[in-house]
């Protein structure tokens, strides 16, 4: 038996738990994921993060630099958070999702965002136009971001 089958044979189903436990692990995923953007980060050039592009745009003008810091930070941690536990309420129901122990997780939200919908929002350049430096730390971080939330994920799912 896998440890994915151990897991969901281990445990009732609960989608309630399932999401708590993918929230915290999305969080803690968020941390790990900025600090790999610290050591390897995706802009060097001074283009502005996705979140700050769209915390502009739902603000309808330009930010002062405080509140566009708060308004990044905020959509950062929350669309981690969001990520998380809707990961962690899949897994519950079909734990294949937790598949490469979270890695296929990330890169799939590393391709559902930063090459597909970031692009089709205009919050980020065209995946042909990033230079081969911001699509490396983006994957990169992205799967750093997908083992982390699923063992932080797995972890407090057993204790719940």
């Amino acid at each position: 038996m896998s440890d994915t089958q151990l897991v969901a044979a281990s445990h009732k189903r609960s989608l309630a738990k399932g999401l708590l436990a993918g929230l915290i692990g999305g969080l803690v995923a968020t941390a790990a994921k900025s600090l790999m953007e610290k050591v390897y980060p995706p802009r060097t050039h001074g283009e502005p993060e996705p979140p700050a592009v769209l915390a502009e745009k739902l603000a309808g003008h330009p930010l002062d630099e405080t509140t566009k810091t708060v308004a990044t930070e905020t959509i950062h941690w929350s669309f981690g958070a969001l990520a998380g536990a809707v990961y962690g309420g899949v897994v519950e129901y079909y734990p294949a999702a937790a598949a490469k122990e979270g890695a296929s997780f990330g890169l799939t939200l590393a391709a559902l965002t930063h090459e597909t919908a970031l692009p089709a929002m205009g919050l980020s350049a065209e995946p042909e136009e990033q230079t081969t430096r911001e699509k490396t730390s983006e994957m990169s971080s992205h799967v750093v971001f997908g083992l982390v939330t699923e063992t932080v994920r797995r972890t407090i799912r057993k204790l719940l």
